[in-house]
C-alpha cells in the first residue's frame, strides 16, 4: 500500500543572493480567439496567445504566482507549469510536470512558483505540463540576458521585438484531440502554423502575417523558440543568412547558416544584418508533422503556408512582392547540428572515458494508429503519487520502488550517463533538469567527445555518417526527479517517456535537498478530492 505523508519536518534552507527578483501574477482563463481566422476558445495565460514574455537577468529569481480560473468543460480544467530549460537546482518541486514533480494546480487554486536561474541565460519557454493541454495556448517565451555576454559585440538589438515564437495550433480542443485518438482515429495533424501567434489555414481567411520590423545596416539577435506540440519548422530568411550563437540556451560559436530546422521545444539565437536593399522579405517557417506538409487526415494542414515578413524601416507595409521561396535557394548552407560547437568547457562528461551508467532506449509505437509508445517495452503512465513525493514521503530510493509503468531509472550522484535513443528519426527528446552533450548527432559525422553539440532537446535517428544512433550524455549534478519524453506531446501522452530519479538519497537530505514550500505539501490533498471531470 502506498503511504503519503504530506508533513515535512522544517530543514535549513541555504541563502542564495540573487540580483533582482521579477515577480508576476498569472491569471489562466479560457477565452476565444481566433489566430489563424478560425475562432475557438483556447487556454491562456493574461488572456493572450502566446503567453506573456518573461525577461529577467543572468543570477536573478524569478516568482509567478499562477492562478487557475479555467472553466470550459472541452478543455483540461487543472493545470501546472513546466519551465523548460531551466534547471532548477534544489528546487525540483517547481518544475513543473504532473506526477513527476508536483500534483496539478487544481481549478479555482493558486501556486507560487520560483525559478532560481544562478548562472543560467539564452533563451527558453513554458507551457502547461499537464496531459496535452499546452496544445490548447498555455504556453509562451522566457529570456535571460546575460548583461555581459561574450558575444555581445556580434550584434546591435536583443529586446522583445525579436523573439520569434513558431507553434503549432488545432482547431479542436485537446483534450477532444486526444480522446478521439485514443479512441482508434488518427493522431492529431495541426491545422495551421502560427510565427508571433498568427497563421492561416487552408481555405481560411487572409490573416495578415507577422512582421519583423527592422533597420538597414543593424545586426538582430533574433531568438527563435518552438512551442510546438507536433510539428517541426523549417526557417530561413529570403536573401539573408544566419549566424546560429545558441541552442537551447547553451552558447555556440558562431556558425553561418541560411535554413534551420526547429523541433518541438528547441530554440536558437541567431543573428542577422539588415543588409540589403530597403524592402520587404519573406520569412520562411515551412511545417512538417508526421514527416510531411500535408495530410489526409487534416485537409485544414498546408505546412508551406507558414509565413511571416521581415520588413525594412522605409519599405512599404504591403507583402513581398518577390515569389515565396520553395526550399533552399540554390548553394544555401542547412544548418547541421553536428557542427555547433559549444563557446564554453566544449569537452562532454568522461570525455571519450566509459560512462557509468548507459541506457540503451528502443522506443517504438505498438498501435496500429500510433496511440501507444513505449521505451524498452513499456508505455509510461503517470503514477497516482508524484515521484518526487514518492521519494520525499515514502523513501524511494531504489528502481523496484517505482512501478513498472512509471519507467523510472535511479541515478547515482557525481556520475557520467549515457543514454542512445534508437528508433525512427524525428523525434525530439527533452530532459528536464539539465543540458547534454550530444556526441552522436542524428544530423551526420561520428561520434564527438571533443566539441559536441549541448543543448535540452535533441532530434532522434541514425548519422548518415556511420549509422549509429543518436547518443547524449550529462553529469548526475542536479538532484531531482527529470523527465525524459518526446516533445511532441501527443507521443509523450501516449506513454514516450521515462524519468531519471537523480541521487534520490540527495534529493532527501543534504546540500542539494529539495525542500517542497507549504503550498506544494497542499496540491496533491486539494487535486485528489476534485471530480474526475475537473482533473
Amino acid at each position: 500500500m502506498v503511504r503519503l505523508y504530506y508533513t515535512f519536518l522544517s530543514l535549513a534552507v541555504t541563502a542564495v543572493v540573487h540580483c533582482a527578483t521579477v515577480s508576476h501574477q498569472w491569471s489562466l482563463t479560457a477565452e476565444n480567439i481566433a489566430p489563424d481566422g478560425f475562432t475557438r476558445s483556447a487556454e491562456l495565460v493574461n488572456g493572450i496567445f502566446p503567453g506573456p514574455l518573461v525577461t529577467a537577468n543572468k543570477g536573478d529569481s524569478i516568482n509567478i504566482n499562477v492562478t487557475n480560473s479555467l472553466f470550459d468543460p472541452t478543455m483540461r480544467r487543472s493545470t501546472s507549469i513546466h519551465w523548460h530549460g531551466i534547471f532548477q537546482p534544489r528546487n525540483a518541486y517547481n518544475d513543473g510536470p504532473s506526477f513527476v514533480t508536483q500534483c496539478p494546480i487544481a481549478q479555482n487554486n493558486s501556486y507560487p512558483y520560483t525559478l532560481a536561474l544562478g548562472e543560467q541565460a539564452g533563451t527558453f519557454w513554458y507551457h502547461s505540463h499537464l496531459s496535452t493541454q499546452y496544445v490548447d495556448g498555455i504556453r509562451g517565451p522566457i529570456v535571460i540576458y546575460d548583461p555581459n555576454d561574450p558575444q555581445k559585440s556580434l550584434y546591435d538589438v536583443d529586446d522583445a521585438t525579436t523573439v520569434i515564437t513558431l507553434a503549432d495550433w488545432y482547431h479542436p480542443s485537446a483534450l477532444n484531440a486526444t480522446n478521439a485518438w485514443f479512441a482508434g482515429g488518427p493522431e492529431p495533424i495541426p491545422d495551421s502554423g502560427l510565427v508571433n501567434g498568427v497563421g492561416r489555414y487552408n481555405g481560411g481567411p487572409q490573416v495578415p502575417w507577422a512582421r519583423i520590423n527592422v533597420t538597414s545596416g543593424t545586426r538582430y539577435r533574433l531568438r527563435l523558440i518552438s512551442l510546438s506540440a507536433s510539428g517541426t519548422f523549417e526557417f530561413s530568411i529570403s536573401n539573408h543568412s544566419m549566424t546560429v550563437i545558441e541552442a537551447d540556451g547553451n552558447a555556440h560559436e558562431p556558425y553561418v547558416v541560411d535554413s534551420i530546422p526547429v523541433l518541438p521545444g528547441q530554440r536558437y539565437s541567431v543573428i542577422i544584418t539588415a543588409n540589403q536593399t530597403v524592402d520587404n522579405y519573406w520569412i520562411s517557417a515551412t511545417q512538417t508533422a508526421k514527416g510531411a506538409t500535408t495530410s489526409t487526415d487534416n485537409p485544414n494542414f498546408n505546412g508551406t503556408n507558414t509565413w511571416a515578413v521581415l520588413h525594412y524601416s522605409g519599405a512599404s507595409n504591403a507583402d513581398p512582392t518577390t515569389p515565396q521561396p520553395t526550399g533552399l535557394a540554390a548553394g544555401g548552407i542547412e544548418f547541421e547540428e553536428f557542427n555547433l560547437i559549444p563557446l564554453n568547457n566544449p569537452a562532454p562528461p568522461g570525455g571519450s572515458n566509459a560512462a557509468d551508467q548507459v541506457f540503451n532506449f528502443t522506443f517504438g509505437t505498438t498501435a496500429a494508429n500510433g496511440d501507444v509508445w513505449t521505451i524498452n517495452g513499456v508505455q509510461y503512465q503517470s503514477p497516482s503519487v508524484p515521484t518526487l513525493l514518492n521519494i520525499l514521503a515514502n523513501g524511494f530510493t531504489n528502481n523496484s520502488d517505482f512501478a513498472t509503468s512509471e519507467n523510472t531509472f535511479v541515478l547515482q550522484p557525481n556520475s557520467v550517463i549515457e543514454v542512445s535513443f534508437i528508433g525512427g528519426a524525428g523525434h525530439a527528446f527533452h530532459l528536464h533538469g539539465h543540458a547534454f552533450s550530444v556526441v552522436q548527432s542524428a544530423s551526420g559525422g561520428n561520434a564527438n567527445f571533443v566539441n559536441p553539440p549541448r543543448r535540452d532537446v535533441v532530434a532522434s535517428g541514425t548519422s548518415p555518417t556511420n549509422n549509429q544512433p543518436v547518443r547524449i550524455r550529462f553529469q548526475t549534478d542536479n538532484p531531482g526527479p527529470w523527465f525524459l519524453h518526446c516533445h511532441i506531446d501527443w507521443h509523450l501522452v501516449a506513454g514516450l517517456a521515462a524519468v531519471f530519479a537523480e541521487d534520490p538519497t540527495g534529493i532527501q537530505s543534504g546540500p542539494q535537498s529539495v525542500v517542497p514550500n507549504a503550498q506544494w505539501e497542499q496540491l496533491c490533498n486539494v487535486y485528489n478530492n476534485l471530480a474526475p471531470e475537473l482533473q
